[in-house]
């Protein structure tokens, strides 16, 4: 298996087999939601307020890196403000009736979860701006001169927009937004919170040394937690006996080729690139997706961001830099030249 594609798996959505099994280990509570914090202090606190006042709540857009619990987040406040959810996502709304089908018939409080906000239709996405300030939608009846526009007024209700490039929403319907809440990776003991949990609702026995090695090897992402956590429940099913012990998951570990920090075959092939075929940096990225034969999308949002949380990449205004820590962790001799750069 190409190391490349082990990492998309690890990443993407999940197949249904297991978007099933991800929902039933997903947090009920905000008690079993672990880590992010600021997050949930500050969404809490506009709960608790909307409640009081009886209004919907605010436009809430949650962004950061895939896999973070921004669905899970999004269901824990429909819950808490005791509406019903309606899930969709931006490629899915591909003309503005398929967006005024769903405004319509929204109830007052509802929430409207849309993934992937990012990628809604310029057109869409323009309908929607007196939608989220008004309540309201302006619908264009004929054509031509005897055209004329009808004004729809909406049920109070809440949108909810999960994205991860928020710079890549429009500055109009960024700034609708009356909550904006970053997602950040989590710390390793909160992950480990989160493999306990998950593995008493999957009634499986995990030791406390196999917890550890998950949680520093899933980069900081519940879901590669909870999908290497099954992978070694198979694991231990076929080739141990049942229990997930410091062996069984070295062994699955080897086997997909992740290291102690949590790095894969393309991780490393990225940094060894930068420091071998480039000097250590800096270098663009265009440079470094030709050099990989990777897409340029593919190196920004699967493989950049992890690596700047360890500190092992720069981003310069000349291009990539590989630090210290990433020749150290390597094992590479840092160069005089690379030395100046840093």
């Amino acid at each position: 298996m190409k190391t490349d594609s082990i990492k998309e798996e690890l990443l993407e959505s999940p197949s249904p087999e297991e978007e099933k099994l991800l929902v039933s280990l997903r947090a009920s509570s905000w008690d079993e939601f672990f880590g992010q914090g600021s997050v949930k202090e500050a969404l809490l606190i506009a709960i608790q307020a909307a409640k009081k006042r009886k209004e919907a709540l605010e436009h809430i857009l949650l962004y950061g890196p895939p896999g973070l619990g921004k669905t899970t987040l999004a269901h824990l406040i429909t819950k808490a403000m005791g509406a019903n959810i309606r899930v969709t996502s931006g490629p899915a709304i591909e003309r503005a009736g398929d967006l005024a089908a769903i405004l319509t018939n929204l109830q007052k409080g509802d929430i409207l979860f849309i993934d992937e906000i990012h990628r809604l239709n310029k057109v869409v996405e323009e309908i929607l701006y007196p939608a989220m300030e008004d309540y309201a939608l302006d619908i264009v009846i004929g054509k031509g001169p005897a055209a004329r526009t009808l004004r729809l007024d909406l049920s109070q209700f809440t949108i909810i927009g999960a994205t991860t490039k928020a710079g890549s929403l429009s500055a109009p319907l960024r700034d609708r937004f009356g909550l904006i809440n970053r997602l950040e990776f989590y710390n390793p003991a909160d992950l480990e919170k989160i493999i306990k949990r998950a593995s008493e609702k999957m009634g499986m026995d995990i030791d406390k040394q196999s917890l550890e090695e998950i949680s520093k090897r899933s980069r900081g992402t519940p879901r590669i937690a909870l999908k290497l956590l099954k992978r070694a429940r198979d694991f231990a099913q076929v080739k141990g006996k049942g229990k997930v012990e410091d062996g069984i998951i070295h062994e699955v570990l080897t086997m997909l080729e992740i290291d102690s920090k949590g790095l894969d075959k393309s991780d490393i092939r990225f940094l060894t690139t930068i420091i071998e075929h480039h000097n250590g940096g800096p270098v663009g990225v265009e440079t470094l997706a030709s050099t990989l034969s990777e897409d340029s999308n593919t190196i920004e949002d699967m493989i950049e961001p992890f690596l700047m949380q360890l500190g092992f990449l720069k981003k310069t205004s000349r291009g990539r830099v590989a630090t210290e820590s990433a020749y150290a962790h390597l094992g590479k001799k840092i160069n005089k030249n690379q030395g100046k750069l840093l």
